[in-house]
């Protein structure tokens, strides 16, 4: 019986083996745009979202009075009152004013710290996946230390060094997402660096960083992204309560979480009031959390 030697993958057939992985990835997302059109509830949610989002982006157009603009006058007015039609705080500024102008802080308070996280994250992931060895050892064993720390308890304590303020809510939010999005991503890079078209492509001479970016990251990319999407809805919770604790965004600026503490001094005056900015917080909350159950469902990811 005659060895046969193998035979290296020459750069044409590298190259037929790179086109048919986009055509794949291509395919896969159309699949996953199709299943998210017949979910009805993801549909629903992003929806809301997008009113949302549009609603606190061109808040000027939507809105008449100054959210900054209170009266002694007018503190306290319920619901439904002419002009007012979400009613004033404690100190009679409009609070539809107030609620979508807070919204941008908020928002941006849930949606940066994830981003962000997410870009560190992966890349420190991805690397220490592929890497392994001391890179990987000193990667994970960093994000241990903070992952052995409660989230809250994290930011809490960052934002008492650093100061009060949204650049600093920001700051410790986002060094307590890092660890969770670098376990995901090590340990899915782990297992698709030791697949048949990776090492194909490691055969045929091309370097680290071009297989992480057109072998890896597709295959990284889908829980990552499902995992981020859940944890919004926990970093506008988290920043509103470190605005609530005063470790937030500091007053006068409008914040859901500012909000209600500063409207709690009125909570038996009139309860309604006092509960919208923890209603829009809830919403906001639960539609990040079925949209994130959506993307799960049509990416077909098992986290």
């Amino acid at each position: 019986m005659v060895d046969v030697p193998a035979v290296p993958i020459s750069p044409p057939d590298a190259a037929a083996e790179a086109v048919r992985r986009a055509q794949q990835s291509k395919s896969y997302w159309r699949r996953v745009w199709a299943r998210l059109r017949q979910d009805k509830v993801t549909l629903a949610m992003a929806t809301v979202l997008a009113l949302l989002l549009v609603s606190v982006i061109f808040a000027p157009y939507f809105t008449v009075h100054d959210p900054y603009d209170g009266s002694a006058l007018r503190r306290l007015k319920p619901v439904g009152t002419p002009g007012h039609w979400l009613g004033t705080d404690e100190v009679g500024r409009d609070l539809w004013s107030r609620m979508l102008y807070g919204g941008r802080l908020s928002l941006l308070a849930g949606v940066v710290p994830v981003a962000s996280a997410l870009l560190i994250g992966g890349f420190l992931g991805m690397l220490a996946g592929y890497a392994g060895g001391l890179v990987n050892s000193a990667v994970m064993r960093l994000a241990d230390v903070l992952y052995a720390f409660p989230s809250v308890l994290l930011a809490i304590a960052i934002t008492g060094i650093l100061g009060s303020g949204l650049r600093n809510t920001i700051i410790a939010l986002t060094a307590a997402f890092v660890p969770p999005i670098i376990r995901i991503s090590e340990s899915v890079t782990t297992q698709a660096r030791h697949l048949d078209f990776v090492e194909a492509a490691r055969a045929s001479g091309a370097g680290a960083l071009m297989i992480m970016r057109y072998h890896i990251l597709n295959n990284v990319l889908g829980p990552i992204l499902v995992y981020a999407t859940s944890l919004i809805s926990i970093s506008i919770i988290l920043s509103a309560g470190l605005s609530f604790l005063g470790l937030g965004v500091a007053p006068p600026h409008p914040e859901w979480g500012l909000m209600l503490n500063s409207l709690r001094q009125a909570l038996w005056v009139d309860p309604v009031i006092c509960a919208l900015p923890g209603v829009m917080i809830f919403i906001t909350s639960m539609c990040f959390n079925l949209l994130s159950d959506g993307l799960r469902q049509a990416m077909d990811v098992r986290l």
